[in-house]
């Protein structure tokens, strides 16, 4: 129909009904001769818009014919046709029209009445068979399958929006021309632009318009390969090994010509950095109808696509959103008020986040802190023409606001990759070590620092359950750091010369040093913090180099294939190491026995590796306090090691560590005889199905947590013999079925944690336990433990709501 074409509309949708029903509804305004009928007109179209938006949604998400709403689309074409001649109608022809629009509005609200709701009634019916049919194919499935839906999945809006709605509207309008293809949100750091990509992808119009809509977080050390694997795993594909990013590409090309067939394809590619305009994009770049790419960097990218330049807030807005961050000092008058605002705005020149951190510090703070945070600014040094300088610049104060223990975590902070989701733990270990003398009681300490950093939007925290953190296991809790802040701890380390720095970060890209280290005769790193961060293209080739004073090292790699760098045997004083591998699959480590000879290392933590705990035990450190060991592959366990002391190989040790480690079927008989060991964590490694009978040895055990051990049938009896237990957590443990007969005989355990485990059978001696108290689920507390309130006066039993968050998944 011509007349469609008039009004801008190509084909005819639930969304360009209602775009028509909006013009139709401007036009009749216009006109009042011919009130109130037209009055009653518009009254009824503007009814018919939600509902149309609502069976257009309906419409995308089931793919239902176009031809449902024909005959809605046919009357508003009639009324439109209709008002559009109002200017010409003469006075003896207003009774025909009159009529004529009286018919159509009945037409209107007859199928508001009956025809839009059947409609609406019939998609809920398809849509809901479609869910049982779904259903009944996952409950064929004998073996629980990972969810792995969250890896691509566009993240949640968690604050007020505040100046974006017209960048919106711009960027959405941009992103919906057919002449556009590949999109580059660019900005500086800071200006938004993740959360105006974010609140597009949750804007019902594109959300109607594509039909996959996929969200990718890329930052400095792309990996192609990984950004695939993701995007397959997410769409339900089971995971697939590349070797190169060739055989990625292919795949990822027969995963967008499956999906289009659905509909619409778009990817947004997060935080995009210089250099992968020719490495990274141009993989993602394929010619196929209906896909789209949406990019955000701080760097511009002119051959890909079209760019978007976002601008920092104007004035208003700016004003605004520092009003709703920092509320107005008790004490202050207005004049005085309005002058400050104005002074603070001038400095944070309409960047979001510096306009969120300053306000978080100046919120509920009397009127001489505001003063004195305005005039530490007019003493600080002169604004860079660099704008990312500037933008460093302008949080300058939020950093000298901390207390100095608050600076010193802060700075920690720069060790690790910029979007990285670090469990606490990591951190709190790391900080015990370098600050707390190893005092275990200082977790909470630590815990609380996360706490004050988090509180003043230095970092951010994401917990993955409710657990309230009593015994000071923080691994279920994450932690993540705007890249904007950690590049300012970055900046602030970088303030002395290179070499006497606290702090120092070493980036190597494929086998490239950085030149102020190649140009030194003799590599002597003075600092006591080392960060080596490495891409998947590193062959292992290092650069020896002389560490005398590092404390703690923290190694971040890619590649597959990774050999230690032989010179960590000279570092004599380290006590902190972290090995993070951010690959899709565990790596192969290989020349570890250069730890053997380390008198003081406190602690190891291995994520997402591929090692044998044989290698662990030959070590044989004498200091080595905690051994964590996260998403790593085993391979064989090795269980006969008679040629090896374990009491002295691991003399020190205390707390072992294991979480989502999923080829750990059985513990290695040798962690039995760790005497000294008072932590025994083994969690979400869901094909362990025995302990070891001697595990009854740990005399000093004080903690064994097995959560979420889904295969584990039962405890072993010599458990009885664990004297010192205090804390026992089976929460999680579907396949457990029975405890230890005589487990009354830990006269020591005060606290169990067992949510899901209703199918357990307690023994009779479990009324021995005084002062127990249980937290566990309501069908667990029912099923056991309520009949035996009245025979343990002292039992105390919690029902807590358990939450498994999935926010995890995004760290594979």
């Amino acid at each position: 129909m011509t007349d469609w074409v008039d009004l801008g509309v190509g084909s005819v949708g639930g969304a360009l009904v209602s775009e028509a029903l909006k013009l139709v509804i401007e036009e009749a305004k216009k006109f009042k001769s011919f009130k109130p009928l037209s009055k009653d007109l518009v009254s009824t179209m503007e009814r018919l818009v939600p509902l149309t938006e609502k069976i257009d949604s309906m419409q995308n998400e089931l793919d239902l014919r176009v031809g449902e709403l024909k005959e809605l689309r046919d009357t508003i074409e009639r009324a439109r046709v209709l008002v559009l001649k109002f200017p010409g109608v003469r006075w003896y022809q207003k009774t025909i029209y009159a009529r004529k629009i009286e018919g159509i509005n009945e037409e209107m609200v007859k199928f508001c009445d009956i025809d839009l709701q059947l409609l609406q009634y019939r998609n809920q019916l398809s849509l809901l068979e479609k869910v049982d049919g779904l259903s009944r194919r996952m409950d064929g499935l004998s073996v629980p399958v990972p969810v792995f839906r969250d890896l691509c999945s566009v993240p949640k809006l968690d604050k007020v929006l505040v100046g974006l709605d017209w960048p919106l509207m711009e960027l959405k309008k941009r992103l919906l021309d057919s002449a556009v293809v590949n999109l580059v949100v660019s900005a500086p750091p800071g200006c938004g632009k993740t959360t105006l990509v974010t609140q597009l992808c949750h804007d019902q119009e594109i959300k109607g318009k594509f039909k996959h809509i996929f969200f990718n977080v890329v930052s400095s050390t792309p990996n192609f390969k990984v950004i695939v694997q993701n995007l397959l795993q997410h769409n339900g594909y089971p995971p697939h090994t590349f070797e190169n990013d060739s055989q990625a590409a292919v795949g990822l090309r027969k995963l967008l010509e499956e999906l289009i067939k659905g509909g619409p394809v778009l990817l947004v590619l997060d935080d995009v950095w210089s250099g992968a305009e020719f490495s990274l994009l141009k993989e993602f770049r394929i010619t196929l109808p209906g896909y789209k790419i949406l990019v955000t960097s701080r760097f511009e990218f002119p051959s890909f696509g079209s760019s978007y330049h976002l601008k920092p807030l104007e004035d208003e807005d700016a004003r605004a959103l520092l009003i709703q961050w920092a509320s107005r000092p008790y004490n202050a008058s207005p004049a005085e008020y309005e002058d400050l605002l104005q002074k603070i705005l001038k400095r944070c020149s309409g960047f979001p986040i510096v306009i969120e951190v300053v306000g978080v510090s100046l919120k509920g703070q009397p009127l001489h802190i505001w003063k004195g945070q305005v005039e530490s600014w007019s003493q600080g040094k002169t604004i860079l023409d660099n704008p990312h300088s500037t933008v460093l610049d302008r949080l300058q104060p939020s950093f000298s606001a901390l207390e100095p223990h608050l600076k010193e975590c802060f700075l920690d902070m720069g060790l690790f990759l910029e979007d990285q989701k670090i469990r606490a733990s990591v951190i709190i270990d790391m900080w015990m070590e370098l600050y707390g003398k190893g005092s275990t009681n200082s977790s909470y300490v630590y815990m609380k620092y996360l706490s004050d950093l988090a509180s003043q939007h230095l970092l951010k925290h994401i917990p993955l359950g409710r657990n309230e953190h009593e015994d000071g296991f923080y691994n279920d809790l994450l932690v993540t750091q705007h890249d904007l802040l950690r590049e300012l701890s970055i900046y602030q380390s970088e303030l002395e010369a290179i070499l006497e720095r606290k702090r120092l970060n070493l980036e190597i890209r494929e086998d490239k040093f950085s030149d102020w280290f190649l140009n030194l005769k003799q590599p002597i790193i003075n600092g006591s913090l080392l960060s080596i961060t490495t891409d998947d293209f590193f062959s292992s080739k290092w650069v020896e180099m002389d560490c005398p004073n590092v404390e703690a090292l923290v190694l971040n790699l890619s590649s597959p294939d990774y050999a230690l760098p032989s010179f960590i045997a000279g570092m004599m004083k380290l006590k902190v190491l972290i090995i993070i591998n951010h690959g899709f699959y565990p790596a192969r480590l290989r020349n570890f026995s250069c730890l053997s000879s380390l008198p003081h290392l406190n602690r190891i933590r291995l994520e997402k590796v591929s090692i044998t705990l044989l290698n662990i035990l030959q070590l044989q450190l004498g200091s080595l306090k905690k051994l964590s060991l996260v998403m790593c592959s085993f391979g064989e366990v090795f269980y006969d090691i008679e040629e090896i002391n374990v009491s002295k190989a691991l003399p020190s040790l205390q707390e072992i560590d294991i979480d989502y480690c999923y080829d750990l079927d059985e513990l290695p008989y040798w962690i039995s005889e760790v005497v000294s060991l008072k932590t025994l964590s083994i969690t979400n490694c869901s094909k362990l199905f025995k302990l070891p009978e001697a595990i009854g040895n740990l005399s000093k055990l004080e903690v064994l947590r097995l959560s979420s051990c889904i295969n584990l049938s039962e405890l072993p009896e010599t458990t009885e013999r664990l004297s010192n237990l205090q804390f026992l957590d089976i929460s999680h443990c579907l396949g457990l079925r029975k405890l230890p007969l005589e487990i009354g005989k830990l006269q020591k355990l005060k606290k169990m944690s067992m949510s899901k485990c209703w199918r357990c059978e307690l023994p009779d001696s479990v009324r021995n336990l005084e002062n127990l108290e249980v937290k566990c689920d309501e069908e667990t507390v029912l099923i056991l433990w309520e009949k035996l309130k009245p025979k343990m006066k002292n039992l105390r039993v919690h029902e807590e709501e358990t939450e498994h968050n999935l926010n995890l998944l995004q760290m594979f």
